[in-house]
């Protein structure tokens, strides 16, 4: 919030495209020939959105909150054969064919990505060891999933390895998850699948993965894109890329100040911008330092370490000062 006030997180813009089109991407680069969208919060969007996709797919509407596990039981009947499951609220481009490669090879019933980081208390990390259910090695970057823990303490933190919300699955794991009720991977169901002693398997990726659940990730994951731009597998848009790394669009205006910053679609910046994003239509004429400014806002004063959501308009009156 507020950028999800009126649309769900995965159709957030990066780079002028959803969040859900990244780790798309990343699946149809592996060969997958069928995508399913499982939701619930404003699924008319991406019912609209994945009609626009070249892959075969579709959205399964949930009439209630099921969970992670639980939205991907309904489809039971449906998956008969080893599947993927993405994180639609990620920014990730990286290689599930070579994920799918290390599934294969381990025997695992399920296989995860795995993304380090250097502060691992903020999210769910991973302990891996040479063989299954062996001792913790945290040297290793992949391996047997021997432990997980939940936004460990730091002195709790037995690895920075963490969950990077993309799985591969054996069908029969499925059968784990109660039928009709709300259920987790990470929380519910994965812990029952290593207290039953079946070998999962986990990889650490190359490649680039954000969690877009804090909105100010949202400039650190363009401005990772745009450095990355030639590596990474995503079609890079229309624009000019400046010598810090900001990315103005071709269709954006500018002739004020730009710095370590994202300017989409039809913007303009007449002001100065810092360490910010301003998405599609919005104008700057003031001064933006680590903000995010949603679509179709302007911007006639100075904020800082703000989220503007959409339609917004923010005005200083000196005279009066009155906001």
């Amino acid at each position: 919030m507020p950028l999800t006030a009126n649309r769900p997180k995965p159709m957030v813009p990066v780079l002028g495209r959803p969040v859900i089109d990244y780790v798309k991407d990343a699946m149809v680069a592996a060969g997958l020939s069928e995508i399913i969208v499982t939701t619930g919060y404003q699924g008319e969007q991406l019912v609209e959105h994945v009609d626009t996709w070249s892959v075969s797919s579709r959205v399964n509407q949930e009439e209630s909150p099921m969970g992670t596990a639980g939205s991907v039981r309904l489809l039971s009947n449906e998956l008969q054969e080893t599947f993927v499951v993405g994180s639609g609220d990620s920014v990730a481009s990286f290689d599930i064919t070579d994920l799918l490669r290390s599934h294969r090879k381990s025997g695992a019933k399920v296989t995860m990505a795995l993304w380090r980081v250097d502060d691992p208390t903020e999210y769910g990390i991973v302990g891996l060891s040479e063989e299954n259910q062996g001792e913790i090695n945290s040297d290793l970057t992949e391996g047997y999933i021997s432990r997980f823990k939940e936004k460990p303490k730091a002195d709790e933190a037995f690895s920075n390895l963490i969950n990077a919300g993309l799985y591969i699955i054996e069908p029969e794991v499925m059968e784990l998850v109660p039928e009709g009720q709300k259920y987790d991977f990470s929380k519910q169901l994965f812990p029952d699948v290593l207290s039953r002693g079946w070998p999962m398997y986990a990889k650490t990726v190359n490649g680039i993965w954000f969690d877009v659940g804090h909105p100010f990730e949202l400039h650190n994951a363009q401005m990772a894109l745009v450095s990355g731009r030639n590596e990474l597998p995503f079609p890079m848009p229309d624009g000019e890329v400046l010598p810090d790394g900001s990315f103005i669009s071709k269709s954006a205006s500018v002739s004020g100040h730009v710095e370590n910053s994202i300017v989409l679609d039809g913007a303009s910046v007449n002001g100065a911008i810092v360490n910010s994003v301003v998405m599609a239509n919005s104008r700057v004429n003031g001064v933006a330092e680590s903000s995010i400014i949603g679509e179709n806002c302007s911007i006639d004063s100075r904020i800082h370490n703000c989220v503007i959501g959409d339609d917004s308009h923010i005005i200083i009156d000196l005279q009066n000062e009155r906001r």
